[in-house]
């Protein structure tokens, strides 16, 4: 790599400016809060009314974030699995090795998330107490191969869209007559809509355990494709479809909200509403008065830097608007954080031996940006880029090309490591003005210069997916690359 290296003190603070992780363990009076965290697939700011989109209205979304923060600056992954693993990890891909997509359902390889290999988060806010569901999509492990995948990583309850099981052609159904696992196995529900079913699955699990804190996790498997017509709503084009959809989302999100307070919980559920990456491509929104094509599979803006809203209550004020520094390595150490579990010496043994990148955000929540402790923030991954090999499934780069961004500039790092292009997407939201070979302001040398300077200090080669090998299947693909020697 050919990149000067600047080892100035206030390089380092750029770097390491991090820290540890706010203190904001709660009274022994005052039960930790309840937390609700909810994921939409494949939807980008675009059509968020709140943020600006003028294509669609979505009034239960807009008055969550009402309620409390809206978040501006936050980077998820490209794509479904670094996204998602990120997030349940609190490590980068380039860490966990989960660079890009790979549908185990379908594909399998004896590949699946190993919770013996890797952080398993939501593990430590189950022994501090809080009762724990998820339901909506997951499609990191085969429940066929490995029915209690979801116990091992934390969940005490679970109702699952199974992902596209090869060689079972009903579980491509997630919305109309979808398959579902729970704990008495798979199966079809003719007739259903899949995001009613874990609306009301969620539902229940609220009214069943209000006397524990708990942790619902709710990876949507709206708005995805394939584009489908909703209860409320039928549409002749993928666009009416698509709104439609984003429609239906809105009004979940409201529904919770509602039994949230049917039942006592509101004042001290935190909710967080956010997407696990840009909107399909094949879709464009009018967003702040610029059509913006979806922005999946790129690290892009629009594929990005997505909603995210934070509401709290009893706790957090009302109609506020944050440009804190945030990325999805950030969001589970934020939960522990403030279930008083933040600290390492309190995790088990294995979650305790693994780096986590993330850093709270738990005093930006409660005491504004001026307590965030992010200079940068970092996205990188997605698309197909992985093959089977003889070892296991690797990633197609050694060093995957990746983003960095502070408060006003974005650097685009390339498959060698070397600086690529460079935005102020502060006046330059759309990315359209690369100065990369205009450096000639202190503000725009000393804020590329510090952003290269973080590279430095990643791996020179990304791990790839750490798993001992599940059992081979009949269905697996088959091997396609030598280990090794395919990368590039």
């Amino acid at each position: 790599m050919l990149i000067r290296r600047i080892f100035c003190a206030s390089i380092l603070v750029f770097l390491f400016g991090c820290g540890d992780a706010a203190k904001t363990k709660p009274s022994a009076d005052q039960q930790p809060p309840n937390i609700l965290f909810i994921l939409v697939d494949d939807l980008g700011k675009e059509w968020i009314s709140s943020y600006g989109a003028e294509d669609i209205e979505t009034p239960n979304i807009d008055a969550l974030a009402k309620s409390g923060i809206k978040f501006n600056n936050v980077y998820s992954m490209p794509q479904c699995t670094p996204s998602r693993v990120t997030l349940l990890t609190g490590q980068y891909p380039f860490r966990h090795g989960w660079v890009n997509h790979w549908d185990v359902p379908r594909w399998g390889g004896s590949a699946h998330f190993d919770e013996t290999e890797n952080p398993t988060l939501v593990n430590e806010l189950r022994r501090a107490g809080y009762k724990t569901c998820v339901a909506g999509k997951w499609q990191i492990d085969d429940f066929r191969v490995e029915p209690d995948a979801l116990e091992k990583v934390g969940f005490d309850e679970y109702c699952m869209w199974t992902g596209y099981e090869a060689g079972i052609e009903a579980s491509a159904e997630r919305y109309w007559d979808p398959y579902v696992f729970t704990k008495e196995g798979s199966k079809s529900y003719p007739g259903a809509f899949g995001p009613d079913i874990f609306r009301d699955f969620i539902i229940d699990f609220l009214k069943e355990n209000k006397e524990n804190p708990m942790f619902v996790y709710y990876p949507m498997v709206l708005t995805h494709t394939p584009l489908v017509n909703t209860p409320d709503e039928s549409a002749n084009d993928n666009l009416g479809k698509h709104k439609a959809m984003v429609r239906y989302t809105d009004k979940i999100v409201g529904q919770l909200v509602d039994a949230l307070k049917q039942n006592g919980l509101l004042e001290n559920t935190l909710i967080v509403f956010t997407t696990d990456n840009g909107t399909t491509q094949s879709i464009t929104g009018t967003y702040n008065g610029e059509k913006v094509k979806g922005g999946k599979s790129t690290t892009l803006e629009a594929g990005i830097c997505e909603p995210f809203l934070v509401s709290w209550p009893g706790h957090i004020k009302a109609d506020q608007e944050s440009n804190a520094l945030i990325d999805f390595t950030d969001v589970l150490p934020t939960f522990l954080d403030l279930a008083g579990v933040n600290s390492k010496d309190k995790w088990t043994d294995v979650n305790a031996s693994h780096i986590i990148d993330g850093k709270s955000f738990a005093k930006v929540l409660l005491e504004g940006d001026e307590a965030s402790q992010r200079k940068w923030i970092l996205g990188m991954g997605g698309g197909n880029f992985a093959r089977l090999t003889e070892n296991g499934v690797e990633n197609q780069y050694k060093f995957r090309d990746r983003v960095l961004r502070d408060q006003k500039f974005k650097l685009y790092i390339d498959s060698k490591g070397e600086p690529e292009k460079f935005f102020d997407v502060v006046n330059d939201p759309f990315e359209r003005h690369d100065l990369k070979d205009s450096l000639n302001t202190p503000e725009r040398k000393n804020s590329y210069n510090a952003l290269l300077e973080v590279v430095l200090f990643f791996p020179k080669e990304d791990s790839d997916p750490r798993y001992k090998n599940n059992p081979v299947q009949d269905w697996d693909v088959k091997v396609t690359a030598e280990s090794g020697t395919w990368k590039m």
